[in-house]
């Protein structure tokens, strides 16, 4: 009689996969952002945009303010933070093309297979590029306005400006202009996820921030029509705006809306919290 032993074969240690958690992922997105030569370039950017034209703005306060009368302290705040802040007006042009290009490059490199083969689910790296990439840009941005801020306070008291660094506005003030470009760059990675194309990507972000306004300015000069100045305050420019403008208060004039700085920042929100719905759903049902 015979004996057959069904010999269980081992399995291979090669072939033995462990799912990327999402901790991993997010390292592994901190290591592609910092990789890149553009990432460097562009927040040195960022930092210099915003530091060159406080100084700029701040000369400009000596000679316009030298030989006028004194200023409220409401004033001098809320000049001493158009000094601090005035870069954000170009420096949020450099963070949305970054953020564009923080998932269209991938596209393009054909990388971002490499990325899905890691990450079946997707939006795991979706995500950790969002936090990854938004964290970043809010510390840089946090960083050159701060710096900003430092540098320039020098200079404003011969102009009749003494900056209050202990005016809590002040400081959420500055602290919003990080905020803002941090949420402009995420804004527009959704909108690069949603057209996997770094030209069209950074086309259509910089026409939301700069043609889309102009053009409802025009309109308003033409028409005065309250529903084009109501829909512009809802843009991301100037929505976002209120997050870094002085004690910004909520009013309705006339039938235009101003928002305050929590409603900007809502607003804001809003636009990245619709652009990732779309650019999620498109992520899951595309191929890539």
């Amino acid at each position: 009689m015979t004996t057959t032993a069904a010999a269980v074969a081992p399995k291979p240690t090669g072939s033995r996969t462990a799912a990327l958690s999402f901790a991993g992922t997010l390292r592994s997105e901190w290591i592609k952002l910092r990789s890149l030569r553009s990432t460097v370039w562009c927040y040195g950017i960022v930092i210099a945009i915003t530091v060159l034209f406080g100084i700029l703005i701040a000369q400009t306060a000596s000679a316009t303010f030298a030989s006028g009368g004194s200023l409220t302290q409401e004033d001098q705040q809320s000049y001493a933070l158009l000094v601090s802040t005035l870069g954000i007006g170009f420096s949020q042009l450099v963070a949305a093309v970054l953020g564009v290009l923080v998932i269209s490059g991938e596209y393009g490199t054909g990388m971002i297979r490499s990325t899905f083969t890691a990450v079946p689910k997707r939006l795991p790296a979706l995500f950790a590029k969002a936090i990854v990439f938004g964290v970043v840009t809010f510390v840089v941005g946090l960083v050159s306005i701060f710096a900003t801020a430092l540098i320039t306070a020098p200079m404003l008291p011969k102009s009749g400006i003494t900056p209050d660094f202990g005016d809590s506005q002040f400081l959420l003030a500055l602290v919003g202009g990080a905020l803002y470009l941090a949420l402009i760059g995420i804004l527009s990675l959704a909108i690069g996820t949603i057209v996997r194309n770094s030209a069209g990507g950074i086309a259509a972000s910089l026409g939301l921030v700069l043609v889309l306004p102009p053009v409802l300015q025009i309109i308003v000069a033409m028409t005065q029509a309250e529903w084009a100045q109501n829909l512009a305050m809802f843009l991301p420019d100037q929505a976002g705006g209120r997050l870094y403008a002085y004690a910004a208060e909520a009013s309705v004039t006339g039938g235009v809306i101003v928002l305050d700085s929590l409603q900007g920042g809502l607003v804001m929100l809003a636009w990245v919290a619709v652009m990732f719905v779309i650019a999620s759903v498109l992520l899951k049902r595309r191929d890539v």
